[in-house]
This record gives C-alpha cells, sequence and structure tokens, in this order.
C-alpha cells in the first residue's frame, strides 16, 4: 500500500504516562502505524501484529479510531472527516470494522435514581432544597459531567422519563429533610428486591435499608443524549458526604461481588415501575468493569430491557465511582452496548479523575 498521512488527530490515553494527546499525526504504512505526537513530535511505531480489535467510527462530524496495543485501549479522535473513506478501505484490510451512521433511533432515557445512602429504608428521604454557596457544594458540582466531556454530537436532552425519577441540576437534595419520611411501598419494594439479590437484611443495608447515611449535599448533571453509536443518553450524580469514614463503610457492602449486577437490576425495575403496574420482574443483571485509566473504586452493571413505545432491547448501564467525601452515580440507557463501553469507560476515568484529584474540579 503506499503510505498514508493523515494529521488533525487527538489520542486517549497518552502512549507514556503524562505524555502528549494532540496534536497527533498518523503515519500508515504495509508495517504498521506510527503516531507522532506532541510539539516537537514524538514517535510511536506499532506493527500490524501488535494492533487488535481495530475500529473506525463514524460521527455526524468527526471519527474515531480504535485499536488495542498491549492491552490497553486507545482512541484517535479527529473533528472532520478527511481521509475517513482511504482510512475505512485500510480498517477492512486489515480485518477491523467500519462503523457508519446509523438511523435516527427513537428517543432514549437515561435514569439516575438516588439509590446510595438512603436513609430509614427508601429514596424517599431525599429532598430537593435550595442551592448553598459552600465550597463542598461547588465541588460536588464541578464532579459532574458536562457537554465538554462527551463527543461532537451530544447534546442537553430533551423530556425524558428521567424528569419523573431525577432530580433538575438545578436543585440541590441535602441531609436535612423538611419533612417526615414518606410511606411507599413501591419503595419498600425495591429495597426488599436489592436486598434479596445482594444477601444483605434492611437493617445492615447502607444502600437501600435503614443503614444508610445521608450525604450533605448531592446535585445532578443535566441529561446528555446523542443519536450516534445507534442511541445513547448518560448522566451523573454526585454525592459529597461530611466524613470520608462514611463513603468507607458504604464501599464495604458495595464492593461485594454481586454489587453492580444488583444495582443496575434494581434501577431497570424502578424504570419500569414507573408506567404503572407495580415492581417490573426483571431478569439478573450482569456485572461490568470499565477499563479505566485512573486508579481508584469503580463498579458497575447492566441490565438489558425494553421500554414501552421504544423498539429493540435496551441495555441500562450503572456505574459508581467512589473516593475520599465523593461517590458519583453515572447511568445510560444505550441501544447497542459493545459500541458505546468505551466512551462510557472514558467517562468512568473522567469522574474518577476529579473525585481523586485535590481539586475536584471539571476540566
Amino acid at each position: 500500500m503506499n503510505p498514508v498521512r493523515s494529521e488533525g488527530w487527538s489520542v486517549h490515553p497518552s502512549f507514556v504516562p503524562n505524555g502528549p494527546t494532540t496534536p497527533v499525526t498518523l503515519l500508515i504504512d504495509d508495517a504498521g502505524l506510527t503516531q507522532l505526537a506532541g510539539e516537537p513530535p514524538v514517535a510511536w511505531q506499532t506493527p500490524w501484529a501488535e494492533l487488535s480489535n481495530i475500529q473506525l467510527m463514524r460521527f455526524k462530524r468527526g471519527m474515531a479510531l480504535f485499536a488495542t496495543v498491549a492491552g490497553v485501549r486507545y482512541c484517535w479522535r479527529r473533528r472532520d472527516l478527511g481521509d475517513y473513506d482511504l482510512l475505512g478501505d485500510i480498517v477492512r484490510a486489515r480485518g477491523g470494522q467500519v462503523t457508519f451512521k446509523r438511523r435516527r433511533t427513537a428517543t432514549l432515557v437515561v435514569v439516575i435514581v438516588v439509590l446510595l445512602a438512603s436513609v430509614a429504608g427508601g429514596i424517599g428521604a431525599f429532598f430537593a432544597r435550595g442551592s448553598s454557596g459552600s465550597r463542598e457544594l461547588a465541588d460536588a458540582r464541578a464532579v459532574n459531567l458536562t457537554l465538554k466531556d462527551l463527543p461532537s454530537g451530544f447534546s442537553v436532552a430533551g423530556q425524558s422519563v428521567l424528569s419523573d425519577l431525577f432530580s433538575p441540576s438545578t436543585q440541590v437534595v441535602t441531609s436535612a429533610p423538611t419533612t417526615a419520611l414518606p410511606t411507599n411501598s413501591l419503595w419498600d419494594q425495591i429495597a426488599a428486591k436489592f436486598q434479596r439479590c445482594m444477601g444483605v437484611s434492611d437493617a445492615k443495608d447502607r444502600v437501600y435499608g435503614s443503614a444508610g447515611q445521608m450525604p450533605d449535599y448531592q446535585v445532578s448533571s443535566e441529561i446528555f443524549g446523542s443519536t450516534s453509536l445507534e442511541g445513547v443518553e448518560v448522566a451523573s450524580t454526585t454525592q459529597y458526604y461530611a466524613s470520608t469514614a462514611m463513603v468507607s463503610h458504604d464501599l464495604t457492602e458495595m464492593s461485594q461481588s454481586k454489587f453492580g449486577a444488583c444495582f443496575a437490576s434494581t434501577n431497570a425495575a424502578l424504570i419500569l415501575s414507573s408506567y404503572g403496574g407495580g415492581v417490573a420482574s426483571v431478569p439478573a443483571g450482569t456485572n461490568w468493569r470499565p477499563v479505566t485509566f485512573v486508579r481508584g473504586w469503580s463498579r458497575a452493571g447492566v441490565e438489558n430491557f425494553s421500554l414501552p413505545g421504544v423498539p429493540g432491547p435496551l441495555h441500562l448501564v450503572m456505574v459508581v465511582v467512589a473516593s475520599g467525601h465523593y461517590e458519583v452515580t453515572m447511568g445510560a440507557i444505550v441501544a447497542s452496548l459493545p459500541k458505546t463501553k468505551f466512551l462510557l469507560a472514558s467517562l468512568t476515568d473522567t469522574l474518577l479523575s476529579r473525585i481523586t484529584s485535590t481539586s475536584s474540579s471539571a476540566a
């Protein structure tokens, strides 16, 4: 093949710790892929034999090239479609996959439900209050996902069932309820479902049960959506706790092997229950461990289910990360799990980096 030089890329993660990620030029020939990164450029040459699971993905504006090298999944991103056809031919010739933009699918929804650190048997303990000017609240807001964290083509999503279950990003939930805890048989059933899955009693359950503790502050991101990757919406919720010991105690339960699967399954049941008819029956979820480059605690689960009026099966992905004073929940509903795993893992990296940094400030 004739050598190909393609400019205007960025790469994630960097090939070496704290290495350059932009600008990146890709040189492609029969020998393999060479990356020129940074100013002045530093070259890394990778033979084709060391590249696996190659994928070229086209977005509405721009494209992404994925490949696994030595067990690490790399993503090169470009904000235009220059060289797309040429690169597509190369990827196919090397046994890779070229993904085209799919037709527009029905609107998907993402549901983040306030499930962590509930009090006295359910999430009804949380009540919205006015915003505070505290540093802790500002830091919690800065942890959440923003539109800048997402690829081009994402935007703030419109109405969804999330509005019934997830407090708006303008509201702040605090540890001081303004009224007595309500009695709600639905929440009791949801809690019981989670506790059966985990094999824990209500008295010892810190997620739904009476052993839970309230965060000082809880604040959510907006909901972001895109029709790329066959349809995806995503959002996050950040909780700030008064002491790191409170988070540490929660991690004891959430580190159990069943947590990711049980958490996703319970959330899916809660979503479907919003359509009426009591607590919906859903199959057992599965654990998923996002491949992250930032060291830190994370757990995730996936539940496959269907929503009325939305064609085809969907996947609910629930991810929890925690460090120091913070517990953060990210949730997404996607139509194609294989096509969105890298994006969701990258967003997990983003959240981990913010709660493990000293500033916890959004980029």
